[in-house]
């Protein structure tokens, strides 16, 4: 948690409650990073903050309350940080992706964060950035599993091996030549494209 950029500046311990606030059970808050006054002149400050879960905007309104917007880790699709002089700008780009598997996301929205305070944007950009590459290894191992399943749950009818004579011939070279791109992309090893072969052609 950022709680190490305590004692908070007057003005801050309301927001960073209504932040702890909105929290669902077993999230946790992880760092925070909000703008300095400078760079908030026409407009209310923004707080951003990075949990276990995903990336939390809330803005102060001008009487009162606050604005909630919140971005899924799964959905994040790029993290920028420029550390200027006086402050660091954060750019979020971010998607609406439907599960686990890449099939793409849709709606994608920018989201910019100038002035933010260097330290505390620096330690979100590093969750942001730890979050998105253990999003991108999760899809990557579910398309791994669903490519396999592909390739080596086939049925195909018994008796002489000839791939044409078999009424499921033609799905039979669609799994082999899907066992062949997972190899040539590395995604499965030598033996193991050998044995998704081999259970193509015995079932």
């Amino acid at each position: 948690m950022n709680d190490s950029f305590e004692p908070v500046e007057p003005g801050l311990q309301r927001p960073l409650e209504y932040l702890r606030s909105v929290l669902i059970p077993q999230e946790t808050l992880e760092a925070w990073a909000v703008q300095h006054r400078l760079f908030a002149l026409s407009h209310r400050r923004v707080l951003v903050a990075a949990t276990s879960g995903r990336l939390i905007m809330i803005t102060r309104h001008l009487i009162g309350g606050f604005d909630v917007s919140d971005v899924r880790w799964q959905d994040l699709e790029e993290v920028t940080l420029r550390v200027g002089i006086v402050g660091a700008d954060l750019t979020i780009r971010a998607g609406r992706a439907a599960d686990l598997a890449s099939q793409g996301a849709t709606g994608s929205r920018r989201l910019d964060f100038a002035g933010l305070r260097k330290s505390q944007a620096q330690a979100v950009y590093r969750i942001c950035q730890a979050q998105d590459q253990a999003w991108r290894e999760k899809r990557r191992v579910r398309e791994l599993e669903e490519l396999r399943a592909r390739s080596g749950g086939i049925q195909v009818s018994s008796g002489p091996a000839s791939m044409g004579a078999a009424p499921g011939g033609s799905d039979a070279v669609r799994r082999l030549q899907e066992a062949k791109q997972m190899l040539d992309a590395k995604l499965i090893t030598d033996a193991e494209y050998e044995a998704i072969k081999a259970k193509i052609f015995s079932s």
